[in-house]
């Protein structure tokens, strides 16, 4: 015969698990994620670059923050990939760069499996131990219960001199014996989150 004494509590936890991921905190999945940006050269060569190793958290109230290890530049070429971790990014003083944002958590969590919502809000990129604020395009879609998306619509340009980083530029293109490369940078991302 069915007791309903046992089944109350167990359909009070079933409902407490289901309410997990809006009180919960998010974090990054790295191997899933990807933080790109195009670099361009001599004018008309452009190439693309990524970062392999990220660190993301949106905690219960939304404050959401992306850490980037600069080291884990990846450009395809191993001594240019050298050359900006120390030339350009300067690791052993600035080994990272961080990005931060407020995001709404509310109308995420209310979001159904393979539901989108577009987001625009300010989010700040700290690098080199500069930091300036840019309004950002994202589009977050829900994956399912436990996991969300958060996608660049439009790339962040950032620039060279607003992070201090003419100096750095200025040395790859001697030592790679460039005419010109670029000062601006667009920069995509793909993230998601799980909650835990």
């Amino acid at each position: 015969m069915f007791n309903v004494s046992l089944f109350k509590p167990f359909a009070f936890f079933l409902l407490a698990c289901a309410a997990l991921p809006a009180h919960a905190d998010w974090y990054l999945d790295n191997e899933s994620s990807r933080l790109s940006f195009v670099t361009t050269k001599n004018t008309d060569i452009a190439e693309v670059h990524r970062f392999l190793v990220l660190h993301g958290k949106v905690d219960s109230k939304g404050a959401a923050q992306l850490e980037v290890e600069l080291e884990s530049i990846n450009s395809g070429i191993p001594l240019r990939d050298e050359r900006m971790r120390h030339d350009l990014f300067e690791i052993k003083t600035s080994p990272d760069a961080l990005i931060r944002a407020q995001i709404n958590l509310q109308p995420i969590n209310e979001l159904a499996s393979g539901a989108q919502l577009e987001l625009r809000l300010p989010l700040s990129v700290t690098l080199h131990g500069k930091t300036r604020t840019y309004n950002a395009e994202l589009l977050a879609t829900r994956l399912d219960d436990r996991r969300f998306q958060v996608v660049t619509l439009e790339p962040l340009v950032l620039h060279a001199a607003d992070f201090g980083l003419l100096p750095g530029v200025t040395a790859l293109r001697k030592a790679a014996g460039l005419s010109r490369i670029s000062l601006s940078v667009p920069v995509g991302a793909v993230l998601i989150f799980t909650a835990r």
